[in-house]
């Protein structure tokens, strides 16, 4: 597939971003890497203002509705939260009014961050998917701008976290790229083209989650049951079909990962660190940990995509030993 964003789109996208905040840091663990047998950037998506990648789609989305024109009076979008929280980021500084779905029993504190910042917070279904469906009735229903999780103005603002790191750390022989969406990895994919590297990118899925594994085998979407706990981000019951055209013939290959292993790496980060990772965003060192054998001296990235989890079920990770 011929992806259409370019170098000088992604570093366009990337002064729309810095109004908002500075590039975040890479930096190598010494204790990571001796848990991990060779050398490992990790690149620090947690320290963005609301604590997670998704914010630089959300502005460059905002940014390109702007451009156009096009600013809604109502946006409408479905989350787990972090999503959410850049849409309602954005809205905010846009003056457009926010609504965000999420489903029952979704993240305390997403949710209370994502209200904090003036979105109008709607709970419904036991899934993401349920959220989705639901979203999608409501703006069509109210005439408001349906904002989805995977499109390529959000893809242009998250390729930038992406050419920040690689033009940090160019050496990287692989990179590991959790899967909740799409976005994350398909941005991967993009800066990598973009900058004409030959890094290798694994996509990281849950194992109670695999749809886009499956879908990437079958070359088609195939929906699968979510029963992940703590990987909230990642909890993806139906590859988005654009996404998956996109990663299509562009991944290494793919690593699935347990909640368990999820739990170790967010303890092993915290304990090597002291950054606090959440359930998806500790996924890319989990993955990394489990192919650690197979990584023979490479120089490898990760990326410790969001911190935001809820402080009952970080305390529980740490003590569950």
């Amino acid at each position: 597939m011929k992806l259409p964003l370019t170098l000088e789109a992604i570093e366009q996208s990337a002064q729309i971003i810095y109004r908002e905040f500075q590039a975040t840091p890479q930096y190598r663990w010494g204790l990571l890497e001796q848990l991990l047998g060779t050398r490992c950037w990790v690149k620090h998506e947690n320290h963005t203002p609301v604590g997670a990648f998704k914010i630089r789609g959300g502005l460059t989305y905002f940014a390109a509705l702007a451009q156009r024109g096009e600013l809604p009076k109502e946006v409408i979008s479905a989350t787990r939260g972090n999503h959410g929280q850049s849409i309602g980021w954005a809205a905010r500084a846009h003056g457009v009014a926010c609504t965000i779905v999420v489903p029952h029993g979704n993240s305390v504190e997403k949710n209370a961050a994502m209200r904090a910042l003036g979105v109008n917070l709607i709970e419904h279904g036991a899934e993401f998917q349920d959220a989705r469906e639901h979203a999608m009735a409501l703006a069509q229903a109210r005439g408001a701008h349906m904002v989805p999780s995977f499109h390529w103005d959000l893809v242009r603002g998250v390729s930038t976290y992406w050419w920040e790191l690689f033009k940090a750390a160019p050496e990287l022989d692989v990179v590991y790229v959790p899967i909740g969406m799409g976005s994350g990895c398909v941005s991967a994919i993009t800066a990598k083209r973009a900058m004409g590297l030959r890094t290798k990118i694994v996509g990281v899925v849950s194992t109670h989650a695999t749809s886009y594994a499956l879908s990437l085998a079958a070359g088609r979407v195939i929906p699968s049951p979510v029963t992940t706990v703590l990987a909230d981000g990642m909890a993806c019951r139906q590859a988005d079909e654009s996404a998956l055209a996109a990663m299509q013939g562009e991944l290494d290959h793919i690593v699935q990962v347990t909640d368990e292993e999820v739990a170790t790496a967010m303890r092993q980060i915290y304990q090597a660190t002291h950054n606090v990772a959440e359930g998806a965003g500790a996924a890319s060192f989990a993955a990394a940990m489990q192919e650690r054998g197979l990584l023979n001296d490479q120089t490898v990235g990760i990326t410790l995509c969001g911190g935001n989890v809820d402080a009952a079920v970080f305390s529980k990770v740490l003590w569950e030993v």
